[in-house]
């Protein structure tokens, strides 16, 4: 695909010093450290929660996503994902507990890294702390739910997450919840119930726009999202789904990608082999077809433990032979069609380090994200759209969102929408398919019922002659 804008549409911006001017790989690392480089996706909060994951240990090295290889990567600012599997919404235990239990544990083993490692870390509550974290040489620590059924359909929940420090949350995750439709995942098509959003998945959308908290449409069906389109009064993103030549569920079209751009919003571009290259999404539907009922049990098993999954599906993957990953220029080929689509202002990177298995040759961990930004400058972007692509895009949409939020002149809790989901809006459960109609046969002999024996017949009376010759009547009730 030929990539866009053209080298002689943009102006390279290229610095000139007593030497010359800049090679391309001295303006790449120039502008990595220049930038506010914000990733849009990682795990961080599950693994440590298994307790995996110290992150102030790098010679650990048990996830790509570590503190050490953050800061090699020249990362500013991090989306920690605190992702609520739906097991936890649909079976909830007594020991476990059910979604917003899960939540609350993610959130509290984030706050648990962060206060032990102060100095690397900062927990972002405004726009302005990933600026300062850039200024201080720290990780902005940007916390954000994966999956609305964990506010469990309740907004006195989503007031609370916020206080806790949650900036942002997806409508849906893999499932289709009580009030939003999903796009579904790899081993599940997405249910559409509700043809977008309930009505009280418009007031989910309100109220966290009227709070302060970013929406994010990733994982949402299409008439979801534009459904939220309709109600947001602020900008929206897309943390990490796309799509040019890949065709998933989960990406967004060219008219979406539009709709987007005219909300304000981003699209943060997933690394993901899969979401990325054909040839590579083919291979793994076959491999998905094989497995399919071995990864859904392993998901069961590792449910909040995705570097177990991880290395579960290594194996599994190994079985099967090295699949090649497709070339870096992938990423960047994509990039340049959501730039042509929706434009410069409204594309970032939503990585997905730590959870997705293939990525790009030259991209097998966070610290290849300055290989983007090489690809980047090759492609004849100007510094000031590179800085937007690696997190001033994102920036701006946070500020807007804050700026949103001041407008409305209220307060958390005490202006707060008191609206409840009712019984009457739940969606039906889907019916379960007809039981397969079998020809009738006897059961084997070990499971028919045991009859008690018949009793035998009462005696019948003797016969008494009556005057007149007529014999009585016969009494042919039975006795009991």
């Amino acid at each position: 695909m030929p990539s866009w804008p053209e080298p002689d549409a943009v102006a390279p911006d290229a610095a000139e010093s007593a030497a010359g001017p800049e090679s391309p790989e001295q303006r790449a690392a120039r502008l990595q450290a220049e930038a506010i480089l914000v990733d849009g996706h990682s795990d961080i909060p599950s693994v440590v929660l298994g307790g995996s994951l110290d992150l102030a240990d790098p010679g650990r090295e048990p996830t790509p996503t570590e503190l050490a290889r953050m800061k090699a990567a020249g990362i500013t600012g991090e989306f920690f994902s605190i992702h609520v599997g739906t097991s936890s919404w649909q079976k909830p235990t007594p020991l476990g507990g059910g979604a917003a239990r899960r939540a609350l544990d993610l959130v509290d083993a984030t706050h648990r890294q962060i206060e032990r490692r102060g100095g690397a870390f900062l927990l972002v509550r405004r726009a302005v702390d990933v600026r300062r974290a850039k200024r201080e040489g720290r990780i902005a620590a940007i916390m954000g739910i994966e999956g609305g059924h964990a506010i469990e359909n309740s907004l006195s929940a989503l007031r609370a997450f916020y206080r806790l420090g949650v900036r942002y949350m997806t409508l849906t995750h893999t499932t289709t919840n009580d009030w939003a439709d999903s796009a579904g995942g790899a081993l599940e098509p997405g249910i559409l119930r509700h043809r977008g959003l309930a009505p009280f998945g418009e007031e989910v959308v309100r109220e966290m726009q009227r709070i302060g908290m970013i929406v994010d449409v990733s994982h949402a069906s299409d008439s979801t999202m534009r459904a939220v389109m309709k109600v947001a009064k602020a900008p929206v993103i897309a943390s990490s789904s796309i799509r040019a030549a890949a065709q998933q569920r989960r990406d967004l079209d060219d008219s979406l990608l539009h709709a987007l751009a005219e909300n304000g919003g981003v699209a943060m571009v997933n690394v993901w082999a899969l979401f990325l290259d054909e040839a590579y999404a083919e291979q793994s539907e076959r491999f998905l077809q094989k497995h399919g009922a071995r990864l859904r049990e392993l998901g069961e098993k590792y449910q909040g433990d995705p570097r177990g999954l991880r290395e579960e599906i290594d194996a599994l993957r190994a079985q099967e032979g090295p699949i090649k990953p497709p070339p870096l220029s992938r990423i960047a080929d994509h990039i340049d069609r959501v730039v042509k689509v929706a434009g410069v202002d409204h594309v970032g990177i939503g990585s997905s380090f730590g959870g997705v298995d293939v990525r790009e040759e030259g991209l097998a961990a966070i610290e290849g994200l300055p290989n983007i930004t090489l690809e980047l400058v090759r492609r004849g972007y100007s510094d000031e759209d590179i800085r937007k692509l690696l997190g001033g895009n994102f920036l701006r949409v946070f500020e807007q969102v804050e700026a949103h939020a001041a407008s409305t002149e209220t307060v958390l809790s005490g202006d707060g929408s008191t609206r409840q989901l009712t019984a009457a809006e739940l969606p039906a459960p889907p019916e379960p398919p007809p039981a397969p109609q079998r020809p009738w046969q006897p059961p084997p002999p070990e499971q028919r019922p045991i009859l008690p024996a018949p009793l035998p017949p009462a005696p019948r009376p003797p016969p008494t002659p009556a005057q007149g010759g007529a014999p009585p009547a016969v009494d042919l009730r039975l006795e009991r």
